[in-house]
């Protein structure tokens, strides 16, 4: 059983998001997180930065040193492992966050790695890609992950069992549902069905839990723990943790002596990543998992999913909001209803949910039986300017009136060709994805 790297993401968005009122704090706080040179261990072979976007790496340590030896004595001593890795990609100008989910078992390969003490791991041409951490640390994961991506991470956060209890318990508690009675042994969780605020320990067992939930898969396990962190980055920020210096200060304190980061990630770093991330919030934060599927040759590891995969990285590399039309009259969004064509479970809600974030209305969602590629924007009496407005964020959107459309309400018919919406930063919906203001009971084995 391992630490899951949501707690990571959790110490990343807390820090990025209140950088600009803890500046003082965390200069106090700076000497307990521990380092590491990054640029001098990968070297000058990594893939260039092709805008403003920030992108930092976030990843759980299983090591069973010092306060976590508890949640595994035999395993002292053992190499770490990074049993989920998360890429948390913050859109120019803030209008998005996205935190991509990589599985503990996609096969990749990982190139040789300088470790702290000058020695070199050696290269492998497929493992998995949690091993790459207890080969030479955290940078032997960046490293592989920015040569599988060819994505530049510009800073990278690692945090242990310790500091997941510690955040959990910092920010009042995780607000979770369960569909059924939860007992999982393995874990130590122990829940009712229902609804539950979790700290501490019990809050450490749900994110390992996986017998007790779906069908006990790890895959079902990472998008569970997507709705965890989601639920734990809406209540920092309804809460005000965020925004209160003295709670927000608590946290930090909560977490710095669990941490490791990049040189970089000094505390002028986090404020200018601050200063350009103050219109977050949970609605603008995307959870989406690597496009990956069953190795056909080992069901229980993970290949990437081609070329779907290398179009979502292409699409994170170059993230660059298409801008508006040269002397576009400027329509206020209106009122939406948005039907889902393409096949895809869950796209009408998530293109709901993006469409919601530039101010539209939406009226309804709903899903059709047909599936036409192209997709459609029909609009009722009097609101032909708000649909042409609304299809200028859907690439390749066809416009035209009909009559059965409510007068002042425009339909989204989203076609198997629909790619994404511009607002969106230009990162393409992802099967499965979610959102942190997204509310969700999970379903118990």
């Amino acid at each position: 059983m391992k630490l899951l790297a949501w707690v990571a993401v959790a110490a990343a968005a807390v820090m990025v998001a209140g950088g600009l009122s803890a500046y003082g704090y965390y200069w106090r706080l700076q000497n307990a997180v521990q380092h590491e040179d990054v640029d001098r261990l990968i070297g000058g072979n990594r893939p260039k930065k092709l805008n403003e976007a920030v992108n930092i790496f976030v990843l759980g340590s299983d090591t069973r040193e010092g306060a976590n030896a508890r949640y595994g004595r035999g395993l002292r001593g053992k190499p770490p492992a990074s049993d989920t890795m998360v890429l948390l990609h913050l859109s120019p100008g803030g209008g998005q966050a996205v935190a991509v989910s990589f599985p503990r078992d996609l096969l990749v390969p990982i190139p040789a790695c300088m470790r702290r003490d000058g020695t070199k791991a050696p290269a492998s041409s497929a493992a998995m890609l949690n091993e790459a951490i207890g080969r030479a640390g955290p940078t032997c994961t960046v490293n592989t992950v920015e040569q599988l991506t060819k994505v530049h991470i510009d800073h990278f956060v690692q945090v242990d069992f310790t500091g997941f209890k510690r955040i959990a318990t910092a920010v009042g508690g995780v607000p979770v549902c369960v569909t059924g009675d939860v007992h999982d042994k393995d874990s130590g969780l122990t829940l009712a069905k229902g609804r539950h605020r979790l700290k501490g320990e019990q809050a450490l067992a749900y994110v390992r839990s996986r017998k007790g939930f779906g069908d006990g898969s790890d895959t079902e396990r990472i998008t569970r723990q997507q709705h965890f962190f989601g639920a734990l980055a809406k209540e920092a920020m309804s809460a005000g943790v965020l925004t209160d210096p003295g709670r927000l200060n608590a946290l930090l304190r909560a977490t710095a002596e669990s941490l490791t980061t990049d040189k970089g990630l000094t505390a002028g770093e986090m404020l200018k990543i601050a200063q350009g991330m103050r219109d977050l919030n949970a609605g603008k934060l995307r959870f989406v998992t690597v496009p990956s599927g069953p190795y056909a040759l080992n069901r229980n590891r993970v290949v990437l999913t081609q070329p779907a995969a290398n179009e979502f990285f292409d699409a994170l590399r170059r993230d660059v909001v298409a801008p508006a039309p040269a002397k576009a009259p400027a329509v206020p969004p209106g009122k939406v209803r948005v039907f889902n064509a393409s096949g895809v479970d869950g796209r009408a809600g998530q293109v709901a949910g993006q469409l919601k974030d530039a101010g539209w209305q939406v009226a309804g969602v709903g899903n059709l039986g047909s599936r036409p590629q192209a997709t459609y924007v029909r609009y009722g009496t009097g609101a032909e300017p708000q649909a042409r407005a609304l299809a200028r964020l859907l690439p390749g959107a066809r416009v035209a009136p009909r009559a059965k459309t409510a007068p002042g309400v425009v339909d989204l018919v989203i076609g198997t060709g629909f790619t994404r919406v511009r607002t969106s930063g230009g990162i393409p919906v992802q099967r499965g994805e979610s959102r942190a203001s997204d509310e969700v009971c999970e379903r118990v084995a």
